[in-house]
């Protein structure tokens, strides 16, 4: 009689006016004693009754919401003491085998859910997220789409300069640009007789004429493709941070229009290309278009082959500026096999190849943090497929650019002063994409070698310019007023008369006379 403490513990006279409080200490029941992970709550049993069961559940008080005794059935009359007016009983249930409620539905995969999980491991999950957002948007450089989008938005909805501002935006300025860079260059690289002599204006030269056609083709090309990829990624590019401002979502221009876009430019842009250059170099413009609105877009979504689909689409545009130098000088018929599988067409090929390889390490580490993104709008990426390969490729196509950069020396299209200029900033990108690999990411990695990966291109780009082979000798010669031997170089023994190609009036060759 006096175990428990019941002794003094009076009994109630009146079971239908019993205090709330009353009956919870008198219905409760002393089970053995339980791990602290499984240990039931006090109000548990409470919980398990028909009435309240909904209401007074495990879940419910984790979202940190006050119970409301009116819904499950309770009045409160006095201010101390709190009567019961329940039409039924409360009835004894095993709290041990009481199912535990949760306000959503477990998953069956094995992993838990959100409702599932912990509340301090949901508020440690989400404090890293935020955390992850937070370092991606302070790394990342601001998307120049959605910032046009932005400023779109903010103009008068029939004003012209709205309209070509959300044009603009469908181009991907920021990223064509870059494209239009690396084929200028490769245009500028090829080796030209005569280097900044007067007589180039009358012998087979580069033609400013034909670098316009070149630069504007290539520019309405790269808008008309990725335009096309906008108009097939709405859905998902709703879905990220660094898409989700783009015009189609946002709803400035509707799909007949981007569509009318894509097709105006790449009209444009390809027949640009194949009257002002060359045909095949209009041919490279259009199957760009081809392969990454057509193939790499929807690939994205299929395997991680993509990213290696979209190296490709990146390689074409320095054989574009390759194949538009080497048209002018063309020997032969200047047919597509003449400007890209000759001996001379080594160094386009290098440069494509180096645009090819630098894609690797700046793609998977711009990825790394918006994976999550990734994942969710279901794009097949090597950052969160598998981390551990993401970082490998990175590393294996970051020493890739040692020799690439050595064979533009080997084959004479730049001096040996590039092989040192070039290996300190390759070293740089290295030793990033290494730190990325070992780290996977963490620690600040993919950070370094995104920003090394930024530089590396343009610099590069540039050293090769500047160590143009023969480029400084012949200013040396120039400034010396050293211009025999030059002179000599274009003393034909023939006397035949030039003149131009009918058709193609930077094109030369020769007239048989009688």
């Amino acid at each position: 009689m006096l175990s428990g403490g019941h002794l003094f513990r009076p009994g109630p006279r009146d079971t239908g006016t019993i205090c709330l409080r009353c009956m919870l200490r008198f219905s409760r029941t002393r089970p053995g004693r339980q791990p602290l992970s499984v240990s039931i709550p006090k109000h548990e049993k409470l919980a398990s009754t028909p009435k309240v069961q909904k209401s007074w559940r495990r879940g419910y008080f984790s979202a940190n919401a006050a119970p409301r005794i009116a819904q499950v059935g309770f009045d409160s009359t006095t201010e101390r003491g709190h009567t019961l007016e329940a039409a039924e009983p409360l009835q004894d249930v095993d709290i041990m085998k009481t199912p535990i409620m949760y306000p959503y539905t477990s998953s069956t995969s094995g992993r838990p859910t959100q409702a599932e999980e912990p509340p301090h491991r949901r508020r440690k999950r989400l404090k890293e997220e935020a955390a992850a957002a937070s370092s991606a948007e302070k790394f990342l450089p601001s998307n120049a789409s959605s910032n046009l989008s932005t400023l779109s938005s903010s103009l008068p909805a029939t004003s012209l300069r709205r309209l070509l501002t959300t044009c603009l935006s469908l181009s991907k300025p920021r990223l064509s640009f870059l494209i239009v860079l690396t084929t200028a260059t490769a245009y500028s690289l090829y080796p030209v007789p005569a280097l900044l002599l007067p007589t180039t204006t009358i012998s087979p030269s580069l033609s400013a004429l034909t670098m316009v056609f070149l630069t504007s083709g290539t520019f309405l090309c790269c808008a008309s493709a990725n335009a096309l990829n906008m108009l097939l990624e709405p859905k998902y590019d709703a879905q990220m941070s660094r898409t989700r401002n783009r015009p189609l979502v946002r709803g400035l221009i509707g799909k007949k229009g981007a569509l009318t876009f894509s097709g105006l430019t790449g009209v444009l842009g390809v027949g640009g290309l194949w009257f002002g250059v060359n045909p095949t170099v209009a041919f490279l413009g259009g199957l760009n278009i081809v392969l990454y609105a057509g193939v790499y877009t929807p690939l994205k979504r299929i395997s991680v082959v993509n990213t290696w689909v979209g190296a490709l689409v990146g390689g074409i545009p320095p054989l574009m500026g390759w194949a538009a130098a080497a048209g002018q000088t063309a020997t032969g018929s200047g047919e597509w096999t003449e400007l890209l599988f000759t001996q001379g067409s080594v160094g386009g090929w290098l440069i494509a190849g180096l645009l090819y390889a630098w894609q690797f390490p700046h793609f998977n580490s711009l990825s790394w943090p918006i994976r999550e993104e990734y994942k969710n709008a279901g794009y097949r990426m090597l950052v969160w497929t598998d981390p551990r390969m993401n970082g490998r490729v990175a590393l294996r196509y970051a020493i890739l650019c040692f020799p690439i950069c050595l064979g533009l020396w080997w084959y004479q299209i730049t001096d040996q002063g590039f092989l040192v200029t070039s290996s300190v900033v390759n070293a740089w990108m290295v030793r990033e994409a290494w730190r990325f690999w070992r780290n996977e990411g963490h620690k600040g990695s993919a950070k370094g070698l995104f920003w090394a990966s930024v530089w590396h291109l343009p610099v590069v780009m540039v050293l090769a310019m500047v160590h143009k082979k023969g480029l400084w000798s012949g200013i040396w010669k120039r400034l010396a007023g050293d211009e025999e031997e030059e002179d000599g170089i274009w003393e034909m023994d023939d006397p035949t008369p030039v003149i131009p190609r009918k058709g193609h009036s930077l094109r030369l060759e020769k007239v048989e006379t009688a």
